[in-house]
């Protein structure tokens, strides 16, 4: 990403390592990550943080950090990256955001964000999110960035199978 994502409340930009103690506040709390199965511990978060470091140099994109324009605090990551579903790969819009800025539009506003980048910059035709049958909440956001469930299917992560439904949008024409 050459250039920053700028929403009304948002910047959207590529982490790096001075993120990491912010990025702990998101993937080290269980309540954030229960749909994860669990927080993640100090190697998975280092292990996460240089995927994406890694997304950024393949692919050009990844999970970013996603900072609060009033006061300059990164509170979330959101962003984009390919996943695997059933027999392809799919460019999906994902997002983790530290509890205390939930429901409050955020993640929707970041996502709206990412929908438009993969549309516009990268010419996308569709996008879709990953999201696990339990987590109502992304779902909803999901539903607020114009998509709907497409497919469902039986993801096994961490030692669990856990039912996602896979929702998607595509480009208007």
């Amino acid at each position: 990403m050459s250039s920053q994502l700028k929403t009304p409340r948002l910047i959207l930009r590529e982490m790096t390592w001075e993120d990491y103690p912010a990025l702990c506040q998101i993937l080290q709390d269980d309540q954030v990550m229960y749909a994860y199965n669990g927080a993640f511990d100090q190697e998975q978060t280092r292990a996460w943080l240089q995927k994406q470091l890694f997304r950024y140099e393949s692919l050009g994109f990844g999970l970013w950090a996603v900072i609060l324009k009033e006061t300059d605090r990164m509170i979330g990551q959101c962003g984009l990256t390919m996943q695997d579903w059933k027999d392809r790969q799919v460019l999906e819009i994902g997002y983790l955001f530290q509890k205390a800025f939930w429901h409050r539009g955020y993640a929707t506003e970041a996502a709206q964000a990412c929908k438009n980048y993969a549309f516009q910059t990268l010419g996308a035709k569709e996008v879709f999110s990953i999201i696990r049958d339990t987590n109502l909440a992304s779902q909803k956001v999901a539903k607020r960035n114009g998509m709907e469930i497409v497919d469902s299917a039986v993801r096994h992560y961490r030692g669990v199978d856990m039912p996602h439904f896979l929702f998607s949008v595509r480009r208007p024409l």
